[in-house]
């Protein structure tokens, strides 16, 4: 059902739709959303003028429904109300029906999921919001069900009443609508305030202590979310403070998340969320930016700990992104739905009879202890309250104790499970697979590319910094128009939507991370380039900060700012480290001026609720320093200049930056970007590293042990 290619039902289309009659407007979209609803009786139109302006000559109320197309309960309200006949009349007789993709379109989710969020206190997807003509809301809320069910307001009885208050009400409409656009107007901006300061990572840190769940990890109770970049603070918290606490939260967090069944134990990578404190079971979609966010966060604690745990989970995250979410030109896809066959989850469970039927009965028993596998089942329907009868692999059991009970030595159990894993891995691709959303969106590949270059440089293995190197050559030369604007969206040949903040501020962090990770003075040289129009597009000359939407961006019923760190970073957060380290690499200190405006423009923000912005709080560690600045001088093959390089990546340094100055064009590029290089070089004709701290640079060494020394003892 996911993919819409069966949709059934009759169009009320008007002739000059230029649709086919079993097709609404939508039949013309590239998203994968708004195609699997092309065939709905819906008459929707995609968000544009033409929608609005109907809904103007016509007089009708707008309907927009926002979501993406691996959303659970999406998909539910497609089946139940979209596909419906007589709900589709309703909409169609009445409404202006308009379709979002909020993946493409995040603008408009951001807007109307504030609306949301003010209106009810909560938010989610579907989003469903009924607006004037002229884009006003004055109703909000998610997922609604055709009729009234277990206190939740029907959606007809809504489009009803809506309908009955347009044609009887129409003053009193408007003066909702008037009055919910001049009460949320503040939500759209940050509070000012004076620059935090090393108090705020203390109250950041205290306000995840809190909510920290000392049995399983995570934060919060239930639903229990990775949000890796609450993890990746908490390690430069350790780092700054030496609070082994801190250490100990992200430790036992990835333990955990790799042990439940949040992680696909089969063929890796983790699942959205867990709908239970013990991460077992999981809302199954598969999105790019949770495998990029926690590709960092392990990649950074294999650095902090040298626990080889956490540097094989890494490598797993990567070979499923590898085998699942690469297109055959190397940029990323977007996700993986929950739904398979009609059903959540359903081609990741098992039953112990086909798990016996796969590895024959005392191989599937050893099986079972290790991953939970029960014959009535090992979860319980929330819906029914009883056991499903399947199973969602976990590690229920401690290979090393099951070694010895079973007296088999550790290294043979560890060849059995790997045996029987792939055994399952291959049954399970034959299934009936969950939709792949295959659109390529600039900010989460941005993301992928500077995860896959942080765990190339922390387990020393290229081949990921090679993976990160397509996909950036993929966006320069996919996404970029004509006049060298950066666009939002790749699929099916074509670019679309100009991009938002977040595409520039995480592409530009990634070719950071892909600099570091391999030289080359073109990554740095686009990161320099991008985020100069960064400033020029999204930067508010008025308030400081940055506006999610471009100065040559449709106009909405407000430009917003996000400052959030919610499921992903704010594109403000990454911003300000992006200006940050690139003012430490190119000595650009307008640039670090801008970083400090922007967490000024949302102090007061930050002050209130510190917990709630921890990739900013990231940044405002960096900023706090202190920092380093590590320029290697020599060829890059030069055995010496190698080993100095890996001098100056070893253990965890997050508020270091490095470059290398090579002989020759590529470091004569460098020097261009940061003239300060231009006098570092070798020095009497052997590599040599320079190491700057505190505005302050020693003198050059040209020994691996003496560099390793001269950086442990700050």
């Amino acid at each position: 059902m996911a993919n819409g290619s069966s949709r059934g039902g009759s169009s009320n289309v008007s002739s000059d739709s230029g649709a086919s009659p079993r097709e609404n407007r939508l039949a013309r979209e590239k998203s994968p959303y708004l195609l699997q609803h092309a065939r709905n009786p819906v008459d929707w139109h995609p968000w544009g003028p033409e929608a609005f302006e109907r809904a103007r000559s016509e007089d009708r109320p707008v309907f927009l429904s926002i979501g993406y197309a691996t959303c659970h309960w999406c998909h539910v309200m497609e089946r139940e109300s979209f596909e419906s006949e007589e709900i589709a009349s309703i909409l169609n007789s009445g409404y202006v029906p308009v379709k979002v993709d909020r993946e493409e379109r995040p603008d408009i989710d951001h807007v109307y999921m504030t609306v949301c969020q003010a209106l009810t206190g909560s938010g989610g997807w579907p989003l469903t919001v009924i607006l004037t003509p002229d884009g006003r809301p004055f109703l909000a809320g998610t997922y609604f069900p055709p009729e009234a069910r277990f206190g939740r307001p029907g959606l007809k009885e809504i489009l009803y009443q809506v309908l009955s208050a347009w044609e009887g009400q129409r003053d009193r409409v408007e003066e909702v609508a008037s009055q919910i656009v001049q009460a949320i107007r503040g939500e759209f901006e940050g509070v000012p305030g004076e620059r935090p300061d090393a108090a705020q990572l203390t109250k950041g840190f205290e306000h995840l202590l809190q909510r920290f769940d000392e049995e399983f990890g995570g934060f919060g109770s239930a639903p229990k979310f990775p949000t890796p970049h609450q993890l990746t603070f908490l390690l430069r918290h350790w780092k700054r403070t030496g609070d082994g606490r801190a250490l100990d939260m992200v430790e036992r967090t990835l333990r955990w998340i790799r042990r439940g069944g949040v992680y696909d134990q089969l063929g890796f990578g983790v699942h959205r969320y867990s709908t239970d404190r013990e991460w077992l079971v999981p809302h199954f979609e598969k999105m790019l930016y949770d495998q990029a966010l926690l590709l960092l966060a392990y990649g950074e604690a294999y650095q902090a700990t040298g626990d080889a745990l956490f540097a094989s989970v890494a490598r797993e995250i990567a070979a499923y992104v590898a085998r699942d979410l690469t297109s055959p030109d190397g940029a990323f896809y977007s996700a993986e739905d929950a739904d398979s066959e009609g059903e959540e989850g359903k081609f990741y469970v098992w039953t112990l009879g086909e798990i016996e039927d796969v590895l024959g009965p005392e191989e599937a028993a050893l099986f079972a202890r290790v991953y939970g596998i029960e014959q009535k089942g090992n979860w319980i329907d929330p819906a029914g309250g009883h056991l499903t009868g399947t199973n969602i692999l976990h590690l229920a059991g401690d290979p090393a104790a099951i070694a010895r009970e079973t007296e088999l030595p550790p290294e043979e159990l560890a060849r059995s499970l790997d045996r029987d894993r792939a055994a399952l891995l291959l049954v399970r691709s034959r299934r009936p697979r969950p939709f792949k959303d295959d659109k390529v969106l600039t900010a989460w590949n941005g993301l992928m590319i500077a995860a896959l270059a942080k765990i190339a440089v922390a387990l020393g293995e290229p081949k990921y910094a090679e993976a990160a190197v397509r996909a950036a050559a993929f966006i320069e030369t996919h996404l970029r128009g004509e006049d060298g604007r950066l666009y939002a969206r790749w699929r099916d040949g074509e670019a679309a939507h100009r991009g938002y903040l977040d595409d520039y501020a995480f592409l530009a962090w990634g070719l950071l991370e892909l600099y570091e990770a391999a030289f080359d003075a073109r990554h740095l040289e686009r990161a320099l380039a991008l985020a100069e129009e960064m400033e020029r597009l999204f930067w508010d000359e008025k308030e400081g900060g940055f506006f999610f939407t471009g100065a040559d961006a449709e106009p909405l019923l407000a430009r917003t700012k996000e400052i959030y760190d919610g499921a992903l970073p704010s594109g403000n957060s990454v911003a300000v480290l992006v200006l940050l380290r690139l003012a430490r690499m190119t000595g650009r200190s307008g640039m670090e001026r801008r970083a400090e405006e922007t967490v000024r423009a949302f102090g007061g923000s930050i002050a209130r609720l510190p917990g709630a912005h921890t990739q900013l709080l990231t940044a405002l560690d960096f900023a706090l320093g202190p920092t380093r600045e590590i320029v290697v001088a020599g060829p890059a093959g030069a055995p010496e200049t190698k080993a100095l390089v890996a001098a100056a990546r070893g253990g965890f340094a997050p508020r270091s930056v490095l470059l290398l100055r090579e002989p020759g064009p590529e470091g004569e590029a460098i020097a261009r970007l940061a003239p300060f290089t231009a006098a570092q070089l070798p020095v009497n004709g052997k590599p040599a590293a320079y190491v700057c701290e505190n505005f302050s640079c020693g003198a050059p060494v040209t020994d691996r042990d003496a560099l390793t020394a001269a950086l442990a003892e700050a």
